[in-house]
């Protein structure tokens, strides 16, 4: 049985100042909501590093918004976060910055009702002034007759000018809540700076979502997957600038049904973060991501544990999502071989990962999550995910560091990978 109890928020100081440690800069940003998650970086048109994660009481909760930060350059203190969505009807969820063709910065997120992906909407704010100011919301992609539309990673521009939006789609199951078990992935495709989009389903996707696409040496499109059984990370490319895609297969890389994100780095290498687990290794699991919610909010109960179920099997014999295998290790790792392999892996934070709550306002969560990587005019690399959910972590390292040592930045434990 995994622990429930930790003391470890008394050693988290989300006040945005940037300290170094271990050949690592890293803060804990500042949130005025006891919860944050799933944040997304990116260089701003001004120069700035902007952050974006969504905060409020709970996952799924109506009081879930859309968080946005900066930090100037040369500077070790991030700003106070500004709120950038505002629904009260809505849990607005995975924010995303993007700077398009026309040099304008557009923030894209979800918003659906209560824990039910399946009336997710992706919603967009565009601003020209590069986030001090944004324009009004409107809906991007809307839910449809076969469920709701989310997004997590970033869009990928071509030198053709067509512009790539992942997207997975949250299947409808009639008579069920949705619990992921139908999801998979597409791709919307806009070769006029996005004025028309249109949809590529990716073939044999059923439980590949949070695709994250990026260009590799020579020429094609690679994009990795988190997968709902928590096996594997699993990979596609296209041949084609996107328009078709190969059936994603397993990689190498465990994948515990948490979000992962690489990005293409400048001298042509791959930098990954995600967390090196899967569920095999553990048979605790839970029934949903959303078990402790409800349509009107929190449910009475926290922290609920579903009974052991190692074979995660419906009863028609289809594969059930896996929710609840443990968050951690936060891994980086590198390729030098456009993604073959992944040979290099260094350790940004360690811990037990518990996830079995989603509760971090009595502590119950331990996950390091949902991580954002993007290299910087500098080339170093700036990376965020969450901590314990009550926080979003930021390290900033040089691509070196991965090849150097075993500490975790700002931390004492073990940083190295056996397999």
């Amino acid at each position: 049985m995994q622990d429930t109890t930790t003391d470890a928020y008394s050693t988290i100081t989300p006040d945005g100042a940037v300290k170094r440690a271990d050949g690592a800069d890293f803060a804990y940003l500042p949130a005025p909501t006891v919860q944050s998650h799933a944040a997304n970086l990116l260089t701003l048109p001004d120069g700035r590093l902007g952050c974006v994660w969504f905060g409020g009481t709970q996952e799924g909760v109506p009081d879930i918004s859309i968080w946005f930060s900066a930090l100037e350059p040369g500077s070790s203190q991030w700003s106070e976060p500004q709120q950038l969505s505002d629904d009260s009807t809505r849990s607005e969820q995975n924010p995303i910055l993007f700077t398009n063709t026309d040099g304008a910065l557009w923030l894209l997120y979800t918003a659906q009702k209560a824990g039910n992906q399946d009336t997710a909407e992706v919603r967009r704010r565009i601003s020209t002034d590069s986030g001090r100011t944004w324009g009004e919301v409107e809906t991007l992609f809307p839910a449809n007759e076969t469920g709701g539309v989310f997004v997590r990673q970033l869009p990928v521009v071509l030198p053709s000018g067509r512009l790539i939006v992942p997207i997975f789609r949250c299947i409808t199951t009639p008579g069920e809540k949705w619990v992921g078990n139908s999801d998979d992935s597409a791709v919307m495709i806009s070769d006029d700076a996005g004025a028309t989009w249109t949809e590529h389903v990716l073939p044999g996707s059923l439980g590949c979502v949070h695709m994250n696409i990026q260009p590799v040496a020579d020429g094609s499109l690679l994009a990795l997957f988190r997968s709902r059984w928590a096996d594997a990370i699993y990979e596609s490319r296209s041949t084609d600038d996107g328009s078709t895609w190969s059936e994603p297969v397993p990689t190498e890389l465990p994948n515990n049904n948490s979000s992962i994100q690489f990005t293409a780095l400048a001298d042509g290498r791959l930098a990954l973060v995600y967390n090196h687990s899967r569920a095999q290794e553990n048979t605790e699991r839970r029934l949903s991501l959303y078990d402790e919610i409800d349509d009107d909010g929190l449910a009475e109960e926290q922290g609920q544990l579903a009974e052991p179920d190692a074979a995660a099997v419906a009863d028609d014999g289809s594969r059930k999502a896996f929710w609840g295998t443990p968050r951690s290790p936060m891994t980086l790792a590198i390729s030098e071989d456009s993604g073959r392999t992944w040979p290099i892996r260094r350790n940004l934070d360690v811990g037990d990962g518990y996830c079995l709550s989603n509760n971090s306002r009595d502590g119950l969560n331990r996950e390091y999550s949902y991580p954002s990587i993007h290299q910087g005019p500098d080339g170093s690399l700036n990376i965020a995910y969450t901590y314990f959910r009550q926080a979003i972590k930021f390290v900033r390292v040089d691509p070196q560091w991965a090849y150097e040592g075993t500490q975790t930045p700002g931390g004492l434990e073990d940083g190295s990978i056996n397999d």
